[in-house]
């Protein structure tokens, strides 16, 4: 296998096996910034005080919050299958929703840094079965020790962007490399799937989104109840996932439109909580009464800006906002999901820069459930065109729950292409119990 490496594999190889004592100061920095976990960053270096179960174990890695809580429907299809389940990923936020959301006979670790030795003790401790990698992170070292191992690997929910397959022709022997050890690419659409088969997949499948297929956010009965106490019958639309730039463009929105629409609220809820005191002071700036959610205020009858900076809430003000923004798409960072927004019922804005969600965000717009807006102008029309019109709101966001409704079927085709493989746990089984 060694003379098939391609030079870049076995320089990055070597490399990152000497960084050990680099690893090990990254780490303690990651955990002084709260990007570690502080009990659990020894996992970062495969060490866990967490038992193996015996049995066939499948071992599922996704990288962060979105990527957990789109193959949260196939975890719960594949429990209870007489298989166990390994959940890894790479961020405290998504440890934190996997806490809240997994079965409870699901494990979930952090995944080990990609620095061979790490990645050793964890393999050797777990003994996958079979790997499922989400969507696109593929680390080099993780999957080329799977492979020697022989354990089976598919990429499940695969995505490729544009920008990503030009980057990666640069270096086809490398891709090619690293796509070669998967088993099967399962891909979200067929450009998705044509890009894996230009760089070297050997199979690939297009299966769909499994994002499409996950059930909207859910909200705390209590804390739903009351928000909407505090904030009663006024008009609010909601900024969701948003980036920097997008937050100081939507609270100049609210300024152009709180005079003709009194009592308007304007929910920020930034993509990353912890920019929530930034953003208090852009609204502090512009003159705006606001509160701040993480230091547990509530709206008030004067609050106009709402900076809702909390983890895993998007389902609560979801179901309070007629109108949402969705962030990263005004800035050029390639869009946020639409998906849970659209199944709650929202009427959805977007910008320009969405090839992150490029087929959903098509689909959404040419059915006319999402419409794309490219600066605070136009966003300050559409927003004040449908509080106008609540008819007119209401069946754009009826137009995009049915867009959903026909873009689904991930889930299935996704179980369908891994029966085989757990099809042969279950024969292993029988005949070690006939033997």
């Amino acid at each position: 296998m060694a003379s098939r490496t391609p030079f870049t594999l076995r320089v990055y190889q070597g490399l990152t096996s000497a960084s050990v004592p680099v690893a090990d100061l990254v780490l303690k920095s990651r955990l002084k910034r709260g990007k570690e976990h502080p009990t659990r960053w020894p996992e970062r270096r495969g060490q866990t005080e967490a038992t193996r179960p015996d049995g066939p174990l499948v071992w599922m890695h996704c990288a962060s919050v979105g990527e957990f809580l789109a193959i949260l429907p196939l975890i719960e299809r594949l429990d209870g299958r007489d298989i166990h389940l390994l959940v890894t990923s790479g961020t405290v936020t998504s440890a934190e929703v996997a806490k809240q959301r997994l079965p409870e006979d699901v494990i979930h670790q952090f995944v080990p840094m990609d620095v061979p030795q790490f990645v050793g003790r964890f393999l050797n401790h777990w003994k996958p079965d079979l790997a499922l990698f989400v969507e696109s992170d593929l680390w080099p070292n993780l999957i080329t020790a799977s492979a020697r191992r022989k354990i089976p690997l598919i990429l499940i929910n695969g995505r490729l962007s544009e920008r990503s397959f030009r980057r990666w022709r640069r270096t086809p022997r490398t891709i090619g490399a690293l796509l070669s050890h998967f088993d099967l690419c399962l891909a979200q659409s067929a450009e998705d799937a044509a890009r894996y088969a230009g760089l070297g997949a050997p199979r690939y499948v297009t299966t769909g989104n499994l994002k499409l297929d996950a059930p909207a956010p859910p909200a705390n009965p209590e804390k739903l109840w009351a928000l909407q106490g505090a904030i009663g019958q006024r008009p609010v639309i909601v900024g969701a996932s948003t980036h920097p730039g997008e937050e100081a463009a939507l609270i100049d929105v609210h300024r152009r439109l709180r005079h003709s629409f009194p009592g308007l609220l304007t929910i920020l809820v930034p993509r990353h909580p912890e920019r929530g005191p930034g953003i208090t002071e852009i609204a502090r700036v512009a003159g705006l009464n606001h509160a701040q959610r993480s230091v547990g205020e509530m709206p008030n009858r004067d609050t106009e800006i709402y900076i809702a900076d909390t983890l895993g809430e998007l389902g609560l003000f979801y179901r309070l906002a007629p109108i949402v923004f969705v962030g990263g798409s005004l800035v050029h960072h390639g869009g946020q999901n639409p998906i849970e927004a659209a199944k709650l019922g929202a009427a959805i804005l977007h910008g320009p820069h969405v090839w992150n969600f490029g087929e959903i965000y098509t689909a959404l717009d040419a059915a006319g459930g999402a419409e794309l807006v490219t600066d605070v102008g136009k966003l300050t029309v559409r927003i004040g065109s449908w509080l106008k019109d609540n008819e007119a709101r209401k069946k754009v966001a009826q137009t995009g729950l049915k867009a959903m409704d026909t873009l689904a079927g991930a889930l299935d085709r996704t179980v369908s292409a891994l029966d085989p493989y757990l099809m042969q746990f279950r024969l292993e089984r029988q005949a070690g119990e006939g033997a």
